[in-house]
């Protein structure tokens, strides 16, 4: 069994809501405090996590600190859990990029699918690399497995197992802090 868990919250992560993507954003005070609720429950699982990954970005590998800390197990870093590179928009307000780039943004919106962020990658192309990941670690078979990544990254995999596939990456919503079993 292999359980995501998404980082805490970040500054970019409040509203008004930002691009963040692959940008190297830390923890606010709200996110380590998610990281530490986070940690308990992870803690309070059964069976115990055998292993815990994470994304090389801060966010995720600050938060999947806190929790091996608790659980005793140090988090192996794979950079392919990464948020989707957003490419210009990164670091960008959504309101902003819908005001500056209307059509673009609408696509985004209409077809996530078939959707290539401007200068960036497609959600077929992020997800495709978590899900290589995700085999590694069930290849490990040390499960179960505790993942920490992204909220894209997240949902990219859920889509994997839906019916309408990518074209409902916006119909999931994954909170800072949540546990979301694969």
């Amino acid at each position: 069994m292999i359980v995501l868990a998404r980082h805490g919250e970040t500054q970019d992560n409040c509203e008004p809501y930002r691009f963040q993507g692959q940008r190297d954003t830390p923890l606010n005070e709200v996110g380590r405090a998610q990281a530490r609720e986070l940690a308990e429950r992870v803690a309070a699982h059964e069976p115990p996590f055998a292993s815990l990954w994470s994304s090389d970005l801060s966010r995720a590998r600050e938060t999947a600190d806190i929790v091996g800390a608790r659980i005793g197990l140090e988090p192996r870093l794979d950079a392919r859990l990464r948020e989707g590179f957003r490419g210009r928009w990164e670091g960008r307000l959504f309101r902003d990029v819908e005001r500056d780039e209307p059509e673009g943004f609408a696509a985004w919106r209409r077809d996530p699918a078939g959707f290539r962020f401007p200068g960036g990658e497609s959600l077929a192309e992020q997800q495709a690399r978590v899900l290589a990941a995700l085999a590694d670690v069930e290849a490990s078979r040390e499960l179960p497995a505790l993942v920490v990544c992204h909220g894209g990254s997240i949902r990219a995999v859920l889509c994997d197992g839906c019916e309408r596939g990518l074209a409902a990456f916006h119909e999931w919503t994954v909170p800072n802090g949540a546990l979301v079993a694969r």
